[in-house]
């Protein structure tokens, strides 16, 4: 029996409304259930009962990351893509997104992007299509979709950290597309983790200008102006339009990183 994911229904039927949990799909009466394994691992409001079974989530945390190294570790060299999960295909972004992908695969790198629709499709797509290796890492919301069609290889998680982790530990570049608040997110967190040398040093790109240069801008006039990073912090982050600029940034990184290793 064939369930159609998100991308398309037999006979044109209209999709069910569906929740993810982890591994899980829930349809119909099951929707009910609640909330997403972050938020009820979060909320300390919930019932006490749930206290009691922190030992056991320690154990399904300790599982996600041995099926998310498991399944990574013989990856090739990657670069990590961020991007919006609202971006339409008709959009540039889409287009550009595609072109960086295939780009990227191009030179023998990997892609592993957050595995959704939007920006993080079109790199996959990219990627994909002209013949490299696509890496897709979800996460349990209760309002995205499953893994994009152009993923050849998906793991889904249930908690940010240990999917973070693994946009990390297998990369030698960020690229940073236009996006939302995850978006910001994972940036500003990649370059923390490079700041405190938690990471090697690599670069982070924020592909398209007109979308980063005011975030580029305040950081620069805001943080390095009144003394909160230094010239060194200011100079991981790279701006560009241009397909070529991101993709020979990454290639000098991918050189440095190799020499080191």
């Amino acid at each position: 029996m064939t369930i159609e994911g998100p991308w398309g229904t037999p006979n044109g039927a209209e999709h069910p409304q569906e929740k993810q949990r982890g591994p899980v799909v829930l349809r119909r009466s099951r929707l009910a259930e609640p909330t997403t394994t972050d938020q009820r691992l979060l909320d300390s409001r919930g019932p006490s009962d749930w206290v009691h079974t922190d030992p056991w989530r320690v154990l399904r945390i300790q599982a996600e990351f041995v099926e998310g190294f498991g399944a990574l570790a013989e990856v090739p060299r990657a670069v990590t893509v961020f991007g919006s999960a609202r971006t339409p295909r008709e959009h540039p972004e889409y287009a550009a997104g595609m072109e960086l992908g295939a780009a990227l695969a191009a030179i023998g790198c990997a892609v592993i992007t957050g595995g959704g629709p939007g920006t993080m499709e079109a790199v996959n797509r990219g990627a994909s299509e002209a013949g490299g290796l696509s890496i897709g890492l979800g996460i349990e919301l209760p309002f995205e979709q499953g893994l994009n069609p152009w993923v050849d290889l998906g793991v889904n998680f249930r908690y940010f950290f240990a999917r973070k982790t693994m946009f990390i530990k297998y990369a030698q570049a960020f690229i940073c597309l236009p996006g939302g608040f995850g978006t910001m997110d994972e940036l500003f967190e990649s370059l923390t983790l490079v700041q405190t040398k938690k990471v090697t040093k690599f670069p982070v790109v924020l592909f398209g200008k007109s979308y980063w240069q005011g975030l580029y801008d305040w950081v620069r006039d805001s943080m390095l102006a009144t003394g909160k990073i230094g010239e060194k912090e200011m100079g991981l982050l790279h701006l560009t339009d241009d397909i070529d600029d991101a993709v020979s940034i990454v290639e000098e990184a991918y050189q440095a990183w190799e020499a080191t290793h």
